[in-house]
């Protein structure tokens, strides 16, 4: 994919600690490295900034700072990553909110399975 030799590096934040373990299994692979994780924003921008990961994962409702706000400051303390933005909803207006942000891309929490993979390839390709 892309003919890219070492693997995606993958920072996933998410407050769910199951759910981002979930994600972590589903990602397993030699094509992806998850580097890291992160349960609220303010983590997340330290993380990223530390890791400096290809890919972010960032689910956009968590404590302390919202993904929103911490996609805004990798972007200016990391900008070579990139952001995928994850939510449990489906509306169209969290996605305008994740792109304004700074979001690379955003695939709903209802749709992982099926998009996340190709999500992250597309974004790192870029």
């Amino acid at each position: 994919m892309g003919g890219r030799e070492a693997p995606i590096r993958v920072l996933i934040v998410d407050d769910q600690v199951p759910f981002a373990a979930m994600l972590e299994t589903l990602l397993a692979g030699e094509q992806v490295e998850v580097v890291g994780r992160a349960t609220n924003g303010r983590e997340a921008v330290e993380r990223a900034a530390e890791l400096a990961p290809d890919v972010v994962l960032m689910d956009i409702a968590m404590p302390l700072m919202d993904g929103l706000e911490a996609t805004r400051l990798i972007r200016e303390r990391a900008p070579a990553a990139r952001i995928l933005m994850l939510t449990e909803s489906d509306l169209r207006g969290d996605a305008v909110r994740a792109e304004r942000a700074g979001a690379d891309g955003y695939v709903p929490k209802t749709r992982i399975v099926s998009r996340l993979r190709e999500a992250i390839f597309d974004i790192a390709a870029r």
